[in-house]
């Protein structure tokens, strides 16, 4: 596919602030806002705290997922390795296909937490809010879950990373 290069150095250029944006977001969530967050706020607080960050951060996340898919797509149709959909052959094809792969994990895991362990968590605050005793353990045990999700989904985004590397040295 022959893309202008304006075109190709817009995509690569949205590509990378988005890839900035989505990964320091989850970086700086994941390691430095929420583990401190625990540890300085009270149960309620915390919970609370949470919904708020995700009403924030959720719509600037699937705006770089929706701008990262589209970029690369335009990318790797203009890459000269490019050899048609699911034609793997060398490095650089494998790399790319592995990479869309983890990506994809990497949405529908955002998607889960998004839509499917978040909303329970806030329920829970609000519950709490209210003055509804609520079982500390299913609290606990949702806190701890959402700690390792956002941590596996760090770590995917560090291998897509690595990924890309091995692309683009291919």
């Amino acid at each position: 596919m022959n893309v202008p290069f304006w075109a190709l150095t817009l995509a690569y250029w949205l590509h990378m602030l988005a890839t900035v944006a989505w990964m320091g977001g989850l970086a700086a969530l994941t390691i430095l806002v929420l583990p401190a967050a625990r540890k300085a706020l009270a149960a309620p607080a915390y919970l609370a705290f949470l919904g708020e960050v995700q009403r924030r951060l959720d719509p600037l996340a699937w705006f770089c997922l929706a701008l990262l898919g589209g970029t690369g797509l335009l990318q790797m149709s203009a890459s000269p390795n490019y050899q048609g959909f699911l034609a793997i052959q060398g490095r650089w094809a494998t790399a790319i296909l592995l990479k869309h792969l983890v990506f994809l994990g990497m949405a529908g895991l955002s998607a889960y937490l998004s839509w499917g362990l978040l909303p329970r968590l806030r329920r829970l605050a609000l519950l709490q809010a209210r003055g509804r005793k609520v079982d500390e353990r299913e609290a606990s045990g949702l806190q701890q879950q959402e700690a390792w999700l956002l941590r596996l989904n760090l770590f995917l985004g560090v291998l897509v990373l690595a990924l890309t590397a091995v692309a683009r040295a291919a």
